[in-house]
């Protein structure tokens, strides 16, 4: 019997485009807002491989932001796309080996760009409005 291996590039080259961030694309002082099923990541990109991290399971756990590497991306088993920083139905895996939920939308704010200049900060809960609405009131 012989074992078919199915490989994240292979299932990605029979879905065809997708929307996905890619590593190389990024440059330091970027930052990528990825919004999860569950949770919003905000990822400030650092020197090459390294990258600050906040919101979701980091924030949940007390340790955001947290400076580390990322290893790529996932759909949910063993199978790694490792140049990808985020793809639209894809899980994020960090270098911690924390698994994000299947991603919903990725946004890329570059760290030069000048049409930022004016914007204000905003917290991790101001984002997660944004992307998801005001949480449901439970009676």
């Amino acid at each position: 019997m012989i074992a078919r291996v199915r490989t994240v590039d292979a299932i990605l080259q029979q879905v065809g485009h997708f929307e996905a961030i890619r590593k190389a694309d990024l440059r330091r002082g970027d930052r990528v807002i990825v919004a999860t099923e569950n949770s919003l990541y905000s990822i400030h990109v650092e020197d090459e491989g390294t990258y600050r991290v906040s919101g979701g399971w980091f924030d949940r756990n007390g340790i955001s932001p947290t400076t580390m590497s990322i290893s790529g991306c996932t759909w949910g088993g063993t199978a790694i796309k490792r140049d990808l920083i985020a793809a639209r139905g894809l899980r994020l895996e960090f270098g911690n080996r924390v698994v994000t939920s299947p991603i919903r939308e990725v946004r890329v704010i570059r760290g030069g760009a000048r049409d930022v200049a004016g914007l204000r900060p905003v917290t991790n809960g101001e984002l997660f409005r944004a992307c998801y609405g005001e949480p449901a009131a439970h009676s």
